[in-house]
């Protein structure tokens, strides 16, 4: 038997040659389908001068009150006001390393597949010659249903390449404000503290780096078991055709079946310190975003509650995205970070922060982010 399925179509095996070209991810169509599901395939237009202009009059304040509280320069790049289609297009643009570590993942073979196992063999072949295109349209629709709810480019909080001016989805953030009948000048103004906050942690290049490289290491763990896969696909009985296609369909776009297929104990040995970071970016700009947001807005505690609980209950549209890149962000976990920035400035004051900014070595260690204290003995920090 051919190693090629389909070596006796040529044409089909043609056409499958011609998915498979171009690496291990087909970004024509990742790109396609990302607009499409950020748009719904309607016209899309794109934001009011009026909103540029707001932004960056708004983030001159945002930019003073964060310089105030933390001691760090924001970086002086003007905010943009992009549509949904421009976050998913720059967005790609920004992951495509990571994205592409996670499809070369996906795409290696396992080494433990049965010989004698000729079903699994088959479809390890049609997987890896479908790959790039089911990659592409894997990521483009992660993307684009990011792109319909993602506020600003830290929605997930994900490091962005050097040098990307922070940009804002005008239309997400007025459906937030409208949605939670919030002022919404109050939620841009809320929404430009909290991610100008994140923007400035991310640009001290060890902490970029640090959760940069722990994401990425957990998408390249990721490994494929087409048995498993082919399991299941056995498991469909119905011999009615229209039951049969909705339960490949089913199959096929069900997250949690592809990622009890692909997840290994590498990652799990890994995610308590993707988790820890996470949770320590996470709890430093909450407590930037309260304190910087007090300086502007007087009370920003309901506008700040409404936001976090958006963050924290995305539902099943980005659930799938979290799980694949390793993002737990789970109220424990924000919690759990907003415990070690409050536990060093009890014991240290504001400058107890100061040696994250220093060196990578600083940053604290899953155990030292449940007691801040252990960290602070470590570095030999006293209290102010």
């Amino acid at each position: 038997m051919a190693d090629d399925p389909f070596s006796g179509l040529p044409f089909f095996g043609d056409f499958m040659k011609r998915m498979s070209d171009g690496g291990p991810v087909h970004w024509d169509t990742a790109r396609q389908i990302a607009l499409f599901t950020a748009t719904g395939g309607e016209t899309e237009p794109n934001p009011e001068p009026a909103s540029r202009i707001a932004l960056l009059e708004l983030s001159r304040l945002a930019s003073m009150a964060i310089e105030q509280e933390t001691g760090l320069v924001v970086p002086s790049t003007e905010p943009d006001a992009v549509s949904r289609a421009g976050w998913a297009a720059r967005s790609l643009d920004d992951w495509k390393p990571l994205f592409t570590d996670l499809a070369t993942a996906l795409g290696t073979p396992r080494t433990d597949t049965s010989a004698d196992d000729p079903f699994a063999a088959m479809f390890a072949n049609l997987t890896g010659m479908l790959a790039p295109m089911t990659m592409g349209m894997a990521i483009g629709s992660m993307v684009g249903l990011l792109a319909k709810r993602a506020l600003g480019q830290y929605d997930p909080p994900l490091p962005r390449p050097d040098g990307r001016a922070p940009m804002f989805v005008t239309t997400n953030i007025d459906g937030f404000a409208d949605e939670w009948s919030l002022a919404r000048d109050d939620v841009r103004m809320w929404v430009l503290i909290d991610e100008l906050a994140t923007h400035t942690l991310y640009s001290v290049p060890h902490l970029a780096a640090a959760v940069n490289d722990l994401v990425r290491e957990h998408a390249g763990l990721f490994r494929p078991d087409p048995s498993s896969i082919g399991d299941k696909l056995a498991g469909l009985e119905s011999t009615d055709p229209s039951d049969l296609m909705a339960g490949f369909q089913s199959l096929f776009s069900d997250p949690e079946i592809l990622l009890g297929a692909v997840r290994s104990p590498a990652q799990e040995a890994l995610q308590p310190r993707l988790d820890a970071m996470l949770a320590l970016v996470i709890g430093w700009v909450d407590h930037v975003a309260d304190r910087a947001g007090a300086r502007i807005l007087g009370n920003p505690q309901r506008l700040a509650e409404a936001a976090r609980r958006r963050r924290i209950e995305a539902g099943d549209d980005t659930a799938f995205v979290e799980k694949l890149l390793g993002l737990r962000l789970t109220r424990e976990q924000v919690d759990r970070g907003r415990s070690f920035v409050r536990g060093v400035i009890e014991r240290a004051g504001e400058g107890g922060l100061a040696p994250l900014y220093v060196a990578a070595s600083n940053l604290p260690t899953p155990a030292e982010l449940d007691a801040p204290g252990l960290w602070l003995a470590r570095l030999d920090v006293t209290g102010a």
